[in-house]
């Protein structure tokens, strides 16, 4: 595949981020608590630094879980501690709507570089470059996958988000919570910076051009085959 935007592979599995570290396609790593616990991640910072001493060349993003900006900016700046290829995910807002704009302009003035998460409207977009304007490099993650889970088209907002961040070179936008492989081909055509996928979209990866006739064929096979291991059987009842 020859593309402009850049795959971040998104998860909390070691062997599954070892293996696509492995992946020349993969230029960089994200995480959330929600993906570790998932994973059964007990001990945050000690994951965190395993993964960072085997994967010590490309960006990783490592989540605060606080809800107090005093505790998160703690937080904030122990874990940017942690490597030169750590970016530190902050929330656009705590669990109370109250916006951590304040708090991200204060990190990224230090030079702390930010993945600010969970945005899905510009109005949000347009506050973060702000308070990231004349900072460290940083990323923006707009939710593009939950947005489309509301019914609406993400791309017309990521468009607008890249033209937004136009007048910020040092900041990269991510296409985030993508739902398909599809997705990775229209955030390169819109020349969004960075596309978060997960392990079971990437396996995908294969499929792309594949002969449609041939899928097709592939998947009548599919079901005959499921259907005979199942040993189904289907006899008018004087048959039986």
């Amino acid at each position: 595949m020859n593309l402009s935007v850049k795959i971040f592979a998104d998860g909390a599995d070691k062997r599954g981020m070892l293996e696509m570290y492995a992946n020349p396609a993969i230029s960089g790593f994200t995480t959330n608590p929600t993906l570790m616990r998932k994973a059964g991640i007990g001990d945050y910072e000690s994951f965190a630094r395993d993964i960072l001493a085997a994967i010590p060349d490309r960006p990783i993003s490592f989540e605060v879980f606080a809800d107090e900006f005093d505790e998160m900016e703690r937080q904030a700046r122990w874990i940017a501690t942690w490597g030169p290829n750590v970016f530190v995910k902050i929330p656009v807002t705590n669990t109370r709507a109250e916006s951590a704009a304040g708090l991200i302009r204060k990190l990224a003035a230090d030079g702390i570089k930010l993945n600010v998460t969970a945005l899905m409207t510009n109005g949000q977009v347009r506050e973060v470059a702000e308070a990231l304007a004349g900072g460290a490099q940083s990323c923006i993650s707009v939710f593009a996958g939950r947005i489309a889970d509301t019914g609406r088209d993400p791309l017309p907002l990521m468009e607008e988000a890249l033209e937004i961040m136009r007048p910020h070179p040092h900041l990269s936008l991510i296409w985030a919570s993508p739902r398909e492989l599809l997705n990775i081909f229209q955030a390169d055509a819109i020349g969004c910076h960075i596309i978060t996928v997960t392990n079971d979209i990437l396996a995908k990866l294969s499929l792309v051009g594949k002969d449609l006739a041939e899928y097709s064929l592939d998947t009548v096979k599919m079901f005959y085959r499921d259907a005979t291991a199942a040993q189904f059987d289907i006899k008018p009842r004087a048959m039986r």
